[in-house]
């Protein structure tokens, strides 16, 4: 629609024409694609027989652009169609940080050295338990993120969001978008995920992610398919509102922010709390240590993000005790041998974990008693 929007514009002048071809000529030295843009456009004026990269890029001036800008040209050029072109980059930006970033958790399940940072050290996920996992994970890509995704940039475009255009925000525009979305999703996530650990939507959707009491980094996106789809609304509400109401998006801020929250994700379901992880930097950050206590006790430490809505809410409380628990624990066993100090530990852990199984246990059966009267 931007394209069209563009060809039915006046004509440019000639030298205009002339400078668009000298610039995408010399891009066309580095990257094939663009020779297409040779001496049979010299000279032209800019109507529909222009070629793509004359018509996306007219007025740009590619002397100014840095290394990453003309690596962003080049791939619409290469593409040659914007829609295409931003729905497979979105796509593979996702498979590719999503699964890179899964790798080096899969490397640290397998070497031994690590488990003194695992939080339920007993729990290492077998090669057959990551694979059964990652099926169910491409699934969901393909047949529900897929077209989200790809669906995703036309409704932003429609409303104000950039994508071909050059050049890319510098990241001080970004930096403040970023931190909106991570707090605009943290909350919506919030509400979200509690909602799903209520009777009917627990039992039939959100009790798949929960089959993992001890998460591993393939597991951020094991979930049932509708589960996918509310959590991820939060993901894509935030920019698309950001762009709605702002209209001055690019969907490069949109990359950057997906990339940091797969990360986020993956990390927060690693199983493992590390003396440099980031909540021991700032505190009020949730990450695995955080997290993996939802999966072991089944309630609790609902946000994604940020600790700060469970501790307002109340829905904390459980894990302060249980880190209660632990520290006076250590103080104990201060003096104990290490196996002393692993079986108390993990006690600890079998207790929460089994006080977890009752909660959920209650939660499927309320629904099966409802069932069973309304019939």
């Amino acid at each position: 629609m931007v394209l069209l929007r563009n060809l039915k514009r006046e004509p440019p002048a000639f030298h205009q024409d002339h400078q668009i071809h000298h610039h995408l000529s010399s891009l066309a030295t580095h990257y094939p694609c663009l020779q297409k843009t040779g001496e049979d456009t010299k000279g032209m004026s800019f109507n529909a027989t222009t070629s793509l990269p004359e018509a996306l890029y007219a007025g740009t001036d590619f002397t100014a652009l840095s290394w990453l800008e003309q690596q962003w040209v080049a791939w619409y050029a290469t593409i040659g169609n914007p829609v295409i072109a931003t729905g497979l980059m979105s796509f593979l930006l996702h498979e590719i940080v999503y699964f890179g970033r899964c790798l080096p958790w899969i490397i640290i399940d397998a070497l031994p050295y690590f488990r003194r940072w695992k939080l339920q050290p007993s729990k290492i996920p077998t090669a057959a338990e990551q694979w059964e996992c990652t099926k169910l994970v491409l699934f969901s890509h393909f047949t529900i993120e897929l077209p989200a995704i790809w669906l995703f940039h036309p409704l932003a475009e429609s409303i104000g969001m950039s994508t071909y255009q050059v050049p890319l925000p510098s990241i001080k525009t970004m930096a403040p978008q970023v931190a909106f979305f991570f707090v605009f999703e943290d909350l919506f996530h919030y509400i979200a995920h509690n909602a799903l650990h209520k009777g009917a939507l627990y039992k039939h959707i959100h009790k798949i992610h929960h089959k993992y009491s001890a998460p591993f980094g393939l597991a951020a996106e094991y979930a049932h398919p509708a589960e996918v789809m509310i959590l991820g609304m939060g993901t894509l509400l935030g920019p698309l509102l950001y762009c709605f109401f702002t209209r001055d998006f690019h969907i490069f801020t949109m990359y950057v922010w997906i990339t940091l929250r797969l990360f986020q994700a993956v990390d927060a379901h690693s199983g493992y709390d590390f003396p440099w992880s980031l909540q021991h930097i700032l505190p009020f950050w949730s990450g695995a240590e955080h997290h993996d206590f939802h999966h072991m006790a089944f309630t609790n430490n609902f946000s994604t993000s940020f600790r700060w809505w469970d501790r307002i809410c109340g829905t904390d409380t459980k894990y302060q005790e249980y880190r209660a628990r632990v520290q006076a624990a250590k103080k104990q066993m201060k003096y104990a041998s290490k196996e002393q100090q692993k079986a108390l530990e993990q006690k600890l852990i079998d207790e929460v974990e089994a006080d977890g199984i009752r909660e959920e246990a209650l939660v499927v059966e309320s629904v099966s008693k409802k069932t069973v009267k309304v019939q």
